[in-house]
């Protein structure tokens, strides 16, 4: 490498670790720590000051701009499940027709098709307040140690299945925004992302709260919000409205590869994500509500809880945004393409390694997606890997470890009731199991594909 590289190499890693200092030792928001970073990156690289400020006004608008809209139609989404008692219905009813024995896989299934339209975040404050419920109640008379261990066993795989859709399946902003940098094929990218999700959440679930979850106290958890007053709605109604907006991009994408569908327009124009959420949001109003949806404290209430969370999301990864770009416009992704190159990594392995020291430095999965892509586009240009295996490869990356840095590591800490170190011990291996399986699956499928 040229002094040059080592210079770039230098201001990245300096911007990055300046973000993670004001984010966790100055409490920073990250909207704040990531845009210094970006600036820090900028001027350390050699980037005129005016370039810096004009890369990170671009990283901005691309990502709020490509990914903003997927990110508060889902969550709107969410919280007209959340306050109409949809979801909790739905997942009462799907652990009424399970033993003790079957709860487990019963709230993974229910985690992965719940988390499958919504944020992270989102899909844990509607799912686990109801299992964590479903869980006291199925513990019955056991005390102590042996009551919580049967609450975990049904926890954990709530939380297994929601990791891996929000790592590994679109239309997920993270692996959605990868899609689209990396130019791969959505419908591809939905097909691989499902096959090896499912075993992925099987071992990060089920097989691992069996090992983890005895010896760990649990304190009373913090619950969800309460729901509006009112019967909940169909059953049938809620599991449409969460795989509506999969069954219309996956139309669209299907269509298109049949000689006689190809170019239809209103196919072509299901396959967009933010189409299939608004009209998933527009048919869930009347199907969730009936003839109150026009009701003004109903409205109020499902955009007061939408519109906290996406402003802070959307800073968020605006910002993380802003990071990717001064990198690429500074030449990093040039640079690891010529390494790759050079030094035969893998694009795979490569990619994967970048998402994972974004996400132990930033914390958030989602910024940890945005930055590795930024730099990967040469990469999968000149070694000619398949794009959509290296958008799981950087999914999975971006889950690897949570710890003090990612919000979700509290928001998952006050819902379990554990304390800090067990929550290391599980939550923090479950997202781990979850990354490392995800690149061995992704690596074999490699040979497949």
């Amino acid at each position: 490498m040229t002094g040059a590289d080592i210079r770039l190499i230098a201001a990245a890693l300096f911007g990055i670790a300046l973000a993670v200092v004001m984010i966790v030792r100055g409490r920073l928001h990250p909207f704040i720590g990531l845009l210094c970073g970006a600036f820090a990156v900028g001027l350390l690289a050699g980037l005129p000051l005016a370039d810096t400020g004009k890369a990170v006004q671009k990283g901005v608008g691309d990502i709020i701009g490509g990914t903003g809209l997927v990110v508060s139609l889902g969550l709107s989404l969410g919280a007209m499940l959340h306050l109409s008692g949809g979801a909790a219905a739905l997942a009462h009813s799907a652990l009424r027709l399970t033993g003790p024995r079957a709860a487990p896989w019963a709230t993974l299934g229910i985690a992965m098709v719940i988390g499958l339209p919504l944020f992270f975040e989102t899909g844990l404050v509607l799912l686990l307040p109801i299992v964590v419920a479903a869980a006291q109640a199925m513990a019955g008379d056991a005390k102590g140690g042996a009551g919580d261990e049967a609450k975990l066993r049904l926890m954990l795989p709530a939380l297994a299945g929601l990791g891996v859709v929000h790592a590994l399946v679109p239309p997920h902003p993270g692996p959605l925004l990868a899609v689209e940098a990396l130019n791969a094929n959505l419908g591809l990218t939905m097909l691989y992302g499902l096959i090896i999700a499912v075993p992925t959440a099987i071992l990060a679930g089920p097989v691992l709260a069996a090992l983890v979850s005895r010896g760990v106290k649990l304190d009373p958890p913090v619950l969800g919000d309460p729901i509006l007053d009112g019967p909940p709605p169909a059953r049938s109604s809620t599991l449409l409205l969460v795989l509506l907006p999969v069954l219309l991009i996956a139309a669209g994408e299907i269509g298109q590869m049949l000689p006689g569908m190809r170019g239809v327009t209103w196919l072509a124009a299901a396959a967009n994500p933010v189409l299939a959420l608004l009209i998933t949001n527009l048919v869930a109003l009347p199907l969730l509500f009936g003839r109150h949806l026009a009701s003004s404290r109903i409205q109020d209430a499902i955009w007061h809880e939408t519109l906290g969370p996406a402003g802070a999301i959307l800073l968020a990864i605006g910002a993380g945004g802003a990071l990717k770009q001064v990198l690429v416009s500074a030449g990093l992704s040039d640079l690891l393409a010529r390494l790759v190159l050079g030094h035969a990594i893998s694009p795979l392995l490569l990619g994967w390694l970048i998402a994972v020291g974004i996400r132990l430095a930033a914390g958030s999965a989602t910024v940890a997606t945005i930055t590795a892509v930024g730099v990967m586009p040469g990469v999968v240009a000149a070694s000619g890997v398949s794009p959509e295996l290296v958008v799981l490869a950087i999914g999975a990356g971006s889950v690897f470890f949570s710890h003090v840095n990612d919000p979700g590591f509290w928001l998952v800490k006050g819902y379990l009731g554990t304390n800090t170190p067990d929550t290391f011990k599980t939550w923090s291996l479950l997202e781990t199991t979850i990354s490392v399986v995800g690149l061995a699956l992704v690596m074999v499928a490699s040979y497949i594909v």
